[in-house]
């Protein structure tokens, strides 16, 4: 199988730093962009096409909740996984709601928990 195609979309430079970083260290992932904010990921999804899309919940010009709304409105088939420092108890919506696949606290993202995510991926990307 070919790498995993990845968008981070991340208005924190260190996050979009660490993330990239993890994926260079997973087989099977590699990076193909980052975008700033929520404007910005619409775009890049549309251009870059890619399998796996790591939205921050918080995001500049429109939240990564929104963003995740108008991707699957778009009809793009990206698996996205919603990201953020917040328990997910704490983020008072439901990510899934919006039409992400998971959610990931930034704490636990590392090269296991991005691996745990090949099943969403394939099955997305696979129709």
């Amino acid at each position: 199988m070919a790498d995993v195609r990845v968008l981070v979309v991340d208005d924190q430079q260190p996050f979009r730093e660490a993330a990239a970083a993890v994926l260079l260290a997973t087989e099977g992932f590699a990076l193909v962009g980052s975008a700033i904010d929520g404007p910005s990921s619409l775009a890049a999804v549309e251009r870059l096409r890619p399998d796996l899309v790591l939205m921050d919940v918080n995001l500049p010009g429109m939240d990564g909740l929104e963003a995740t709304r108008r991707i699957r409105a778009a009809g793009a088939s990206p698996a996205v996984v919603l990201v953020s420092t917040y328990a997910l108890g704490d983020l008072g919506a439901d990510p899934l709601a919006a039409g992400a696949d998971a959610y990931v606290t930034k704490a636990d993202f590392d090269s296991e928990c991005l691996r745990s995510l090949l099943t969403i991926v394939r099955r997305r990307t696979q129709g």
